[in-house]
């Protein structure tokens, strides 16, 4: 098998901020396999919490090349840990063994795929600019509003006001703490919002066996993958997997069986990323009641043969982009 790992680096329309971090470029890496002439993709873009940037995949997965040349998706699970840079290349394979048996992701999982309507997600500005974003984003159904613990309350309020009809998620990422959520919640609750997002740092989780909101609690930060999923499963109403998080695909199916088994809400979440990253993460989405794949929107110009974005959804990835 050839291998071959390229850095993607691809600019933002505008900085976009949430607690504690700025995207202003998307700095990911695209690995390619090759096999008999028939090569597959994977995208990763990094998780900027655990130190995972551009530089650390492109090392990590070159010096994987450099020892292993016997791999495929079940041993590169034992091979390598949950991490972006397995990410890359377990979508590569996932890719690859669809082109090479001509058998769609879709045939080999069974699933009919559905349209998806995705999320567009509001940065933290200030209220009355997030409050803009969101009438700039009227053809979206739905909206994911970064907070911080600066002003929540007044940018939610404005945000609503903008958008009477809109369903909103409230993402967090680690900002608040169990007085905050507390304090917030009844707010919340009238401002209708459907979920709330990682409220408190990773690893604090335990105080949320006193939360009695009626508002369900999504776990992103707190749960990477399968492996975190028992330590965290009675303080979360929803997971989000990312695959960038899990590992790849393979890993993310497991999280999805294991959260559905227990009736959890799933939401298909991303770290920003061009078509080729949502694509196989469209996957999950099929099981997710919350969708959030526009990492693409945001993006001054996306890959070749890329997801579109209208009024009816997103469109189901095509074969020439990946799977």
């Amino acid at each position: 098998m050839q291998t071959k790992v390229e850095p993607l680096s691809l600019p933002l329309k505008q900085p976009f901020a949430i607690t504690g971090h700025v995207f202003s470029e998307l700095q990911g890496v695209v690995v390619t396999l090759t096999e008999d002439g028939i090569s597959g993709r994977g995208e990763a873009d990094g998780v900027y919490y655990l130190n995972q940037d551009q530089d650390w995949m492109l090392e990590t997965i070159n010096e994987f090349f450099e020892s292993t040349t016997d791999f495929d998706k079940q041993s590169l699970q034992q091979l390598l840990p949950p991490s972006a840079a397995r990410n890359a290349i377990d979508c590569a394979l996932w890719d690859l063994e669809a082109k090479k048996t001509s058998r769609s992701v879709w045939e080999r999982l069974n699933i009919t795929p559905k349209q998806l309507q995705t999320v567009a997600t509001i940065g933290i500005n200030s209220p009355e600019e997030m409050a803009d974003q969101a009438l700039k984003h009227g053809q979206f159904k739905n909206l994911k509003i970064k907070l911080d613990s600066n002003e929540p309350i007044i940018a939610l309020e404005k945000i609503r006001k903008a958008r009477p009809e809109a369903s909103l998620i409230v993402d967090v990422n680690q900002g608040w703490d169990m007085a905050m959520l507390k304090d917030f919640s009844k707010h919340l609750e009238k401002l209708e919002v459907a979920m709330v997002e990682q409220p408190l740092p990773r690893g604090e989780d335990e105080q949320l066996v006193d939360y009695k909101g009626e508002i369900p609690l999504g776990a992103d930060e707190s749960c990477l993958h399968s492996a975190e999923y028992e330590n965290i499963k009675n303080y979360y109403g929803v997971i989000n997997i990312k695959l960038d998080k899990t590992g790849g695909l393979t890993e993310a199916l497991k999280l999805a069986q294991l959260a559905r088994q227990d009736k959890k809400g799933l939401m298909v979440g991303n770290m920003t990323g061009s078509s080729l990253a949502m694509a196989p993460a469209y996957v999950i989405g099929q099981f997710s009641r919350f969708v959030d794949l526009d990492g693409p929107v945001l993006l001054a110009r996306d890959v070749r043969n890329g997801l579109s974005y209208d009024i009816s959804g997103v469109s189901i990835p095509d074969s020439a982009l990946w799977g």
